[in-house]
């Protein structure tokens, strides 16, 4: 199957992104200070360089690729922790990144390549590039949570627990469709 011409520029723009991404993952398993998240960066890598190189393979191949693309599990996680947020002030002359900003442009990077993995899934036609793009969508979707589960620890992301009168408005406002099993066998 022939790729179409917004497919190949959504490839496209997602080779370049994963070039930035890897790019800055290297530089960041270099600087990190913490062993804990050098070691989450040295887990996602390999990650990382096998999506850039499915990518290639489809670019290279008009759309079929002879590599097969596996997301990592999603290990469950206690996000019950007490939040220590830390100050921030961004620094403006900078040689060599610190733990929490190699943290916050890695968060930052997933979150946007998520989005555009998402985005271009929608868009596809081509099925094994629209597969490959939905697992590509959840490798990012895991890796964000596994990095926002480590700010969190460190204190470098805000978490809260909703009010309690904000959740009774909301579960007020919705109601429930009457007999949804009656619609449903319609």
């Amino acid at each position: 199957m022939r790729l179409s011409a917004h497919e190949l520029h959504d490839l496209h723009e997602l080779t370049m992104s994963c070039v930035n991404s890897i790019t800055n993952m290297a530089c960041f398993i270099n600087q990190a200070q913490d062993p804990q998240l050098k070691s989450l960066l040295q887990r996602h890598f390999p990650h990382h360089i096998q999506d850039y190189n499915i990518k290639v393979d489809l670019l290279q191949k008009a759309g079929v690729s002879t590599l097969h693309f596996s997301a990592p599990q999603m290990q469950q996680v206690n996000i019950n922790q007490p939040t220590n947020l830390q100050p921030v002030t961004p620094r403006t002359d900078v040689q060599q990144f610190n733990d929490r900003e190699i943290t916050t442009a890695y968060l930052l990077t997933l979150k946007r390549a998520g989005r555009e993995y998402a985005w271009s899934a929608m868009e596809c036609s081509n099925p094994e590039i629209r597969s490959f793009l939905e697992n590509a969508f959840q490798m990012s979707s895991h890796h964000a949570f596994e990095v926002w589960q480590y700010m969190v620890q460190k204190g470098y992301y805000p978490v809260e627990a909703a009010d309690q009168s904000s959740l009774n408005l909301y579960g007020r406002v919705y109601q429930p469709v009457p007999n949804a099993q009656q619609i449903s066998m319609m």
